[in-house]
């Protein structure tokens, strides 16, 4: 498994390589085009007015980043292990799935595989072992992405903010499906869990938190919207 993680950062790597060089002929969509106060204040009712804001101070933190070329270029935007088949003979990773691919930071794909690597240990009832099983998990996964392409640790050091921008994106999603499929917006557990996370400020997904049940993993409550 430790290979298989180092590969997965060592691919993630090489695609952000080739991004650093690449001009697009027809450009893909930017992170703004679509996350943006207008479009979110447009998307989630306005019952859910906390959430709004927080997802709009989060806009305005990425706004001060670097978007220069060796922190911001076209990313995956949805890379795990849904998205890759692997040849268990030689331990290659094969990428698909691009449609969601846009330009972005790369920290967002990184932060992207953080928030699907939990799978791994998600079942882990000691918040100790978990955040060490993680620890260990990204730091080969980076060793593997570093073999490839550099990585700043004054970008690293975003990790929990790129977190956030994950979630941030699965709540818009949310709201979207239910928007392209006529249903009134609602909260279940899994999209009352990550709006909390967001609303509380509680990093990392809530994975090391109190609000974190093994039992019931990443479910809260559900709230009116």
């Amino acid at each position: 498994m430790t290979e298989y993680y180092y590969n997965c950062g060592k691919v993630l790597g090489k695609l952000h390589q080739i991004s650093k060089r690449y001009t697009p002929v027809h450009r893909r969509y930017s992170f703004f085009d679509k996350f943006n106060a207008e479009y979110i204040d447009k998307l989630i009712p306005d019952s859910l007015s906390l959430i709004k804001e927080k997802l709009v101070q989060i806009l305005n933190i990425l706004k001060g980043l670097d978007m220069n070329q060796e922190t911001f270029g076209m990313i995956h935007f949805d890379y795990n292990d849904g998205k890759y088949s692997i040849d268990f003979n030689t331990g290659q990773i094969t990428v698909y799935d691009f449609d969601n691919s846009c330009f972005g930071w790369y920290m967002y794909d990184l932060a992207s595989l953080w928030t699907h690597g939990v799978g791994w240990t998600h079942s882990e009832p000691d918040a100790g072992k978990r955040r060490k099983f993680m620890n260990d998990y990204f730091e080969t996964v980076l060793a593997g992405y570093r073999s490839e392409a550099k990585l700043e640790d004054s970008m690293l050091d975003r990790l929990p903010l790129f977190i956030q921008v994950c979630i941030m994106e699965s709540i818009v999603d949310a709201f979207e499906v239910m928007q392209n499929i006529g249903e009134e917006p609602e909260c279940d557990e899994e999209l009352s869990y990550l709006i909390k996370c967001l609303e509380d400020d509680i990093p990392y997904k809530g994975f090391f938190h109190d609000i974190y049940s093994c039992e019931e993993p990443f479910e809260y409550e559900e709230r009116n919207s």
